[in-house]
């Protein structure tokens, strides 16, 4: 299994293993069975639904019709930007086979940067492939052509990229900035830098808030995958330098200084 280095602002490297391409696939896979298995049930629910609605109308019948589309595709079409920013960057196949969007520093991906890579998602192109076939029983067999050239060469190229890319990066991945990684154990990473922080909670080191969201990310990650590997050294590395750059004078042990660290941004950055 393939693992990229991302550097740090504290010169730490942060390791992250890139999924084998079975695993994306397998996770499209479930995602598409769990689509099809929607359309199935609406349109099996608006059908009888509309076995009892006095259709003879056209207004009736445009009606149902417009709200059938919406019911059916609109969650078809949304359905990952939507899972991907509410799962923090999961979909249901992703969460199953332990895979997770992030951006090129290892933090938690942007909602822009989500919606970037749900623009060039397979679903739009195998859309315009549909459209492409529909034209050639129309007739219009030369925008029939292109249509259905320029998805097969989008895949292709989609495919090439995963491949071939140290970062495993689709065409969507390269222009969002975010890579597609594996998770490692179930539950062992808190989702967001986010921690639950009583109201009565005093700070101690108020200077973190000199610091940008990706340091306060890199701080979690960095204490994450110190943890995780049993890495002192690395997490006391990573609190010599913060001390040294906020000016902290601190004897606390590196996994209880950073630990506090982000519970202290956690309090003051929401109140």
């Amino acid at each position: 299994m393939a693992v990229i280095k991302i550097p740090t602002n504290f010169n730490i490297d942060l390791e992250f293993e890139v999924p084998e391409f079975f695993r994306r696939i397998l996770a499209l896979f479930i995602d598409t069975i769990l689509l099809i298995i929607y359309y199935k049930i609406s349109v099996a629910l608006l059908t009888s639904i509309a076995g009892t609605m006095n259709t003879r109308s056209e207004e009736n019948w445009m009606n149902l019709h417009w709200a059938s589309l919406f019911i059916i595709l609109g969650p078809i079409f949304f359905y990952h930007i939507a899972m991907e920013i509410l799962l923090n960057g999961q979909s249901l196949g992703k969460k199953i086979m332990k895979l997770r969007v992030v951006n090129e520093n290892g933090g938690k991906a942007g909602i822009s940067q989500l919606f970037i890579r749900w623009m060039l998602r397979d679903i739009w192109f195998l859309l315009l492939l549909l459209m492409g076939l529909g034209k050639i029983y129309t007739g219009e067999n030369t925008q029939a052509i292109i249509l259905v050239l320029s998805v097969i060469g989008f895949f292709i190229t989609d495919i090439i990229l995963v491949v071939a890319s140290k970062k495993g990066q689709r065409l969507g991945d390269l222009l969002a900035r975010t890579i597609l990684i594996r998770t490692q154990t179930k539950g062992d990473i808190e989702d967001t830098v986010f921690i639950e922080v009583a109201d009565s909670y005093v700070p101690s080191f108020p200077q973190i808030m000199q610091l940008s969201d990706r340091d306060i990310n890199s701080i979690k990650n960095i204490l994450d995958t110190a943890r995780r590997k049993g890495d002192y050294h690395m997490a006391e590395t990573a609190a010599a330098k913060i001390k040294a750059h906020l000016k902290i004078e601190s004897g606390m042990p590196a996994f209880d200084f950073l630990d506090l660290l982000l519970k202290d941004y956690n309090f003051l950055s929401t109140n």
